[in-house]
């Protein structure tokens, strides 16, 4: 398949670039500036074009956002108008010129937060009401809601609902945990924390099955396989490398817990905490 893809050069882009394009798949990013090594092809784009013109592709991958570096929840800083603005109207106009540059499919990158941190400590499925509390959660939902609106028989839609994607993206060498990795290694406190997760090659998998499926019109998939506690990664790694360092406080409360069946039923297979170890593992090499 011809592919587009934005957001490319970040963390899931890269996952999901590297695995495509391996399979065989013309990977086309979507953005300001080519990136190397990224994909086959560029096409300059950005969130801000109201009517971008979109070369002609099988399929969309939607992973941009706008939002200040290193934030999503509090994503919008100061500007929570541009941040709704270019995430929201941006996104759909995206999915329009999708549709109208003959894609047969766009997948949208989606989060937990459709959900509303309310759900703290609940099982999370895809039938529940969305019931976002933050702007991130809120812009997610209505990407989700803009694609279904402009699905039909000859464009359909996925909402992929992931959050906390793990594991060193091709072409780095650095990975979510590498600042807390080394705080734990030089003894520093550690705030207590716990997310979900899922594997960037798990989440890869997911697109790449998705991509690849018959039927519904629009559809929605829980993917975060794990919930993880901070203190709990730490002692891993602790076991894994031999470092002995204070471990943080187990979290309170701790979030809502993606149900992941659905995907499942499709083949999806994540390697779960089998996954998680073989990374933690690795990690030694690293150092």
């Amino acid at each position: 398949m011809r592919i587009l893809i934005t957001g490319a050069s970040g963390t899931i882009g890269r996952f999901l670039t590297a695995r495509l394009a391996k399979e065989g798949h013309r990977m086309i990013a979507l953005g300001r500036k080519p990136v190397d090594d990224i994909a086959s092809g560029f096409s300059r784009y950005d969130l801000s074009d109201v009517a971008p013109g979109l070369p002609v592709a099988d399929a969309l991958i939607h992973c941009a956002l706008h939002h200040e570096p290193g934030k999503f929840r509090g994503g919008e800083g100061q500007d929570p108008d541009l941040f709704r603005k270019l995430n929201v109207e941006g996104t759909t106009a995206l999915f329009q010129a999708a549709k109208t540059a003959g894609c047969r499919r766009a997948v949208f990158l989606s989060s937990r937060a459709v959900y509303g941190d309310a759900r703290r400590g609940e099982t999370l499925v895809e039938t529940d009401e969305p019931a976002p509390d933050s702007l991130y959660g809120q812009v997610k939902l209505d990407g989700e809601r803009a694609l279904e609106e402009l699905a039909d028989a000859r464009f359909s839609g996925v909402a992929l609902r992931v959050t906390g994607v793990y594991g060193v993206p091709p072409g780095t060498s650095e990975h979510k945990w590498s600042g807390v990795f080394e705080a734990f290694r030089t003894g520093e406190d550690i705030e207590p924390r716990c997310a979900t997760e899922v594997h960037g090659d798990d989440l890869a998998d997911a697109v790449s099955r998705v991509l690849q499926m018959d039927g519904n019109r629009f559809d929605v998939f829980n993917v975060s396989d794990l919930l993880l506690d901070r203190r709990d990664l730490l002692k891993l790694l602790s076991q894994h490398t031999g470092r002995q360092s204070n471990l943080p406080e187990r979290a309170t409360p701790v979030p809502g817990v993606m149900d992941t069946s659905r995907l499942r039923q499709h083949g999806w297979q994540p390697g779960g905490l089998d996954r998680l170890m073989t990374f933690i593992d690795a990690c030694r090499t690293m150092d």
